[in-house]
């Protein structure tokens, strides 16, 4: 589909005029990268928006197909430099106490793709959701399989939504702690559980493992690879 559109600017241009025009006034950002359209919704307009992008007959985007929570701290940053891996990303092995801004208003966002089967397009909203404690609002009224999908950005994000029908844990435990998606998560978590044959059950105690600082290892010149003279000959003969 994104190749459709990359292919046909005027499909691409068509979806955004419609989106400007059904939109008006409710403060939303287009932006367009690769042939694909992110709207940038304000949080306080995100239902609003939600219906409009459902029921307007010129954008009918009746199905939603994903939904996922994002951490943006650090986003951009490099922890290593190297000549041949790429130095953009992030690495939650390595210690970066410093570089988390985990005040930033826009650290944590909700991600939706949406598909208008009517009219063959494709879109991305993007809602930030703030930093200490994220919230928007639930658009399950809209798109019934937001459910899970809420649930799981809840599980593994810290994500809230609002009016959810029933916001629990889908994915971890019912002990676990914490958010496991989030980058100021340790690799190891914060419990670990084991069998207890004396109280007959499973319990949880604190992580036994000591974190470690890993950083990969890039290798840039490698013997097992470079040609002799004599590996040379003997290959030619």
């Amino acid at each position: 589909m994104a190749k459709d559109i990359l292919s046909n600017p005027v499909r691409l241009t068509a979806l955004v005029d419609a989106l400007a025009e059904a939109l008006t006034g409710q403060g939303c950002e287009t932006v367009t990268a690769l042939g694909e359209v992110t709207l940038i919704v304000p949080s306080e307009h995100l239902t609003d928006v939600a219906w409009i992008l459902r029921d307007h007959p010129q954008l009918r985007f009746e199905q939603l197909i994903d939904l996922c929570g994002v951490d943006y701290a650090a986003y951009g940053k490099s922890e290593w430099a190297t000549e041949e891996a790429s130095t953009t990303g992030f690495g939650r092995g390595v210690d970066r106490d410093q570089e988390l801004a985990v005040d930033d208003p826009k650290r944590f966002a909700v991600v939706y793709h949406l598909l208008s089967l009517v009219h063959n397009r494709r879109v991305r909203l993007r809602v930030y959701a703030g930093s200490r404690q994220p919230m928007v609002d639930s658009v399950v009224p809209v798109w019934a399989a937001a459910n899970w999908f809420e649930r799981e950005a809840f599980d593994l994000f810290g994500i809230l939504f609002r009016g959810h029908p029933d916001l629990r844990r889908i994915l971890t435990d019912y002990g676990f702690v914490g958010h496991p998606f989030r980058k100021d998560f340790p690799l190891s978590g914060h419990v670990e559980m084991r069998y207890d044959p004396e109280q007959g059950r499973v319990i949880y105690e604190p992580v036994s493992i000591t974190p470690r600082v890993l950083v990969p290892r890039v290798i840039r010149s490698d013997s097992r690879y470079v040609q002799t003279g004599a590996s040379t000959e003997a290959s030619d003969a």
